[in-house]
């Protein structure tokens, strides 16, 4: 494994926010509002976003279509408030510097070691340890790579969207295909090696919309972040603060 990155809070900060697979789309206008709201108003010293944080992004000369800009300026607005980072995931993944060089946004890579007051958490979006989902594996390894995201950003704009269009429709369907024990979760041997390696006393991730505290094998627990969706029939929106205490939720579809 590469060597970790490491993230540090100020000492004098009292709260970090810590949230997830937003899924931000245009057709989701209530999940924008408390999304902007959330921001721009939280008492946090730093948001840290794990992934997933749009629900597709084809690369930074798409921040110019009218949502993606609501976005970029959301993100400058709270920039100018306090830090706000993001952590790549596998709907968005194709963020770029471009983009978060633009929005004031820091870069945080995947897994990065959080290291604030005396807590040492282990921040992933947590694909990755999703180990026996071996199709989306292969998948991960091919779109990460160099090579296929050269050749997918030389396309046309509309060709891109039209792609990830096509692809975000066979994603729900095969989801919609599963029964929830069929769902692949965080493998966690994988999840203990990580945090081995980090020396961390915890992880958090989102990816497998499964929010919960889960025990690994080691003892040691593993705090997953919800997905949103505050235009859903059952609002959901849940994130997590960490203070000197340690980690709260935070429901935010109950606000």
């Amino acid at each position: 494994m590469t060597p970790i990155a490491e993230w540090r809070a100020d000492p004098r900060w009292s709260a970090i926010d810590l949230l997830s697979d937003v899924h931000l789309h245009a057709d989701m206008p209530r999940t924008f509002d408390v999304w902007r709201q959330h921001l721009l108003d939280t008492p946090a010293d730093a948001v840290l976003m794990l992934g997933d944080v749009f629900e597709v992004w084809v690369g930074d000369d798409a921040r110019l279509d009218a949502f993606e800009q609501q976005c970029c300026e959301v993100l400058r607005q709270a920039t100018a408030r306090r830090s706000v980072a993001f952590l790549p995931g596998n709907r968005d993944f194709l963020v770029g510097d471009v983009m978060l060089q633009a929005c004031g946004v820091q870069r945080l890579a995947d897994p990065t070691l959080l290291r604030a007051w005396q807590h040492r958490l282990l921040l992933t979006h947590g694909d990755a340890l999703c180990l026996a989902d071996v199709d989306y594996q292969r998948f991960r390894q091919e779109v990460r790579g160099a090579d296929w995201q050269q050749r997918f950003l030389a396309q046309p704009l509309a060709e891109r969207q039209r792609q990830a269009r096509a692809m975000r429709d066979a994603s729900a369907a095969h989801q919609a295909a599963m029964v929830p024990g069929q769902w692949f979760d965080v493998d966690g041997a994988a999840a203990d090696a990580w945090l081995a390696a980090a020396d961390a006393d915890m992880m958090v991730h989102g990816h497998t919309h499964r929010p919960a505290v889960h025990t690994l094998p080691s003892g040691k627990p593993r705090h997953v972040l919800g997905d949103w969706d505050l235009d859903a029939a059952a609002p959901r929106a849940r994130a997590l603060r960490l203070t000197a205490q340690g980690l709260a939720v935070l429901d935010l579809a109950a606000r």
